[in-house]
């Protein structure tokens, strides 16, 4: 695991992503008005052939626009992502300059944002070029927890997000909009919640999300990783036994005198029922062997419903600590720092998954070590390398 010293000179990728309807026009409209995104280049994914999104957000310099029509990222026509920023440093240049210095990407209300993590991780151009700055995801605070119980894809983007920006909250009252934070923060412990009324937000709250900052000598790991949020998250959810509430709801309606009420029917969340997360810390450092099967192992066999890993690592006979950062079965290459960037040199890895609990990870870890053990004691130790991650990794 090497170091990534060119990190810091990658153009920072923001994407923002949210439902249907949940007010990332309008945010967008408010965010590239302001001097903070000046020399942001913006594309927007829009579903159809018709383009109309481009026509109700108002920028500044109009030819800073990208349009990319005909399909979604994120579905059949994924390849726009990967040409488009391939061909953005040329179109956008003048004089032989680049004349932006970050993109954001703004999605359909329809996609999953992982395909789109996937693009920007894999391609060897895009990797060498850019890095992911921050997910931002828009929730609608009057729709927004129908939205969830209907459909996965929302839940999905809330999941992954490292900003939750509430819209509409001021037409959601407040008894409402409580029990909508309380979910998405359970969902979700770790993604900072924003209130905005009418899409208004100062641009550099979603900005600079990633571990690494142009202005930043000694990244700022713990505000990145945000572990302790994590902490009182670390049980599997009361509602976690609720996964056909039509069959369940059946069931009491022959034992119960009484029907059920409505509020019942409403607090069935069916799709974040399969949604974990949490945070492991081991006090100990790790040895390389076994951290690497382990990780290999865990990818390989529930890489898919792993939604994302972000960790500060302390391995053995390491001076600094090592950063990971995955999505589903990808991962950016890690990296390893020069020195700790805080007194706390314990390993901190958050993970949000889907079905998988914290006790399958933990017995995924005890087999590692087993195993690692075992070829250890048989000479077999460099079979076991990092083979998921680094088959994944661009290179």
């Amino acid at each position: 695991m090497g170091s990534n010293p060119s990190t810091q000179s990658l153009i920072p990728i923001s994407l923002i992503t949210g439902f249907l309807g949940s007010g990332k026009t309008t945010l967008l409209n408010h965010m590239v008005r302001q001097p903070a995104l000046s020399d942001t280049l913006v594309i927007i994914n829009e579903l159809g052939a018709v383009s109309l999104d481009h026509l109700l957000v108002k920028h500044s310099r109009e030819e800073m626009v990208s349009k990319v029509e005909g399909g979604c990222f994120c579905c059949t026509t994924r390849g726009d992502i990967q040409r488009t920023l391939r061909e953005i440093t040329w179109r956008f240049a003048r004089e032989g300059r680049r004349r932006f210095n970050r993109v954001i990407i703004e999605t359909t209300g329809l996609a999953d944002p992982t395909p789109i993590l996937h693009t920007l991780m894999l391609d060897e151009f895009i990797a060498e070029h850019y890095r992911l700055d921050g997910i931002v995801t828009t929730v609608d605070s009057v729709n927004g927890m129908q939205t969830l119980d209907l459909y996965p894809e929302a839940v999905k983007q809330v999941a992954v997000a490292d900003r939750l920006i509430l819209t509409k909250s001021d037409l959601s009252g407040e008894a409402k909009f409580s029990i909508l934070s309380n979910r998405l923060a359970t969902l979700n412990p770790g993604a900072r919640q924003i209130q905005v009324m009418n899409g208004q937000i100062d641009a550099t709250q979603l900005l600079d999300l990633g571990l690494f900052s142009v202005d930043s000598k000694i990244p700022n790991v713990a505000q990145w990783l945000n572990a302790e949020k994590f902490r009182n998250n670390t049980k599997p959810s009361i509602r976690k036994f609720i996964f056909n509430p039509l069959r369940n709801s059946a069931r009491h309606r022959m034992t119960q005198k009484k029907p059920l009420s409505q509020a019942f029917f409403q607090n069935i969340y069916r799709h974040d029922a399969q949604i974990r997360s949490f945070c492991l810390i081991f006090d100990d450092p790790i040895d390389p062997d076994v951290f690497e099967l382990w990780l290999g192992f865990l990818l390989d066999i529930k890489g898919t419903d792993v939604l994302r890993i972000k960790g500060i690592v302390n391995l053995a006979n390491k001076a600094g600590p090592v950063v990971i950062h995955g999505v589903q079965h990808l991962f950016h290459p890690p990296v390893e720092l020069a020195e700790w960037p805080s007194e706390d040199h314990r390993t901190r890895i958050v993970f949000i998954t889907r079905v998988i609990d914290q006790k399958t990870i933990e017995h995924t870890f005890s087999f590692a070590k087993v195993a690692a053990a075992r070829a250890s004691a048989e000479g077999l130790v460099g079979q076991f390398v990092l083979h998921a991650v680094n088959s994944s990794t661009p290179k």
